[in-house]
């Protein structure tokens, strides 16, 4: 090891969503550095803003996968940032950014499974 310190990564790009509905209402988007909730100041993703991304990533569960493990990342950097003795756990994190919108392949129904014997 050379003794050096690697450089922090660059911010991301802001977030886009969730996309607020209907258009008049609040958004229910990250205050970052901090990751509360811009419209109930709850921790970031909210109750509600879970249930826009899953809306809004309701035909494309792995890229909501994706994009919630971009979250993590991003707000990791920001959260250590400003309370690197006394940050989140990383089980903490996982849980609240990429835990419960897991990808998951439905279970085969009983009719396609095979039969026991064949």
């Amino acid at each position: 090891m050379t003794g050096q310190q690697r450089p922090h990564p660059a911010e991301g790009p802001p977030p886009d969503r969730p996309r607020p509905y209907p258009p008049h209402a609040t958004p229910h988007t990250p205050l970052r550095p901090l990751w509360c909730c811009r419209a109930c100041g709850r921790p970031w993703p909210c109750a509600h803003a879970r249930l826009l991304l899953k809306a809004e990533y309701a035909d494309n569960p792995v890229g909501l996968s994706i994009y919630l493990c971009g979250l993590l990342y991003e707000a990791t950097r920001d959260l250590y940032r400003l309370n690197p003795d006394d940050g989140p756990s990383p089980r903490d994190l996982f849980a609240r950014f990429v835990a419960w919108g897991l990808y998951r392949r439905p279970a085969l129904p009983d009719a396609d499974l095979p039969e026991p014997g064949r």
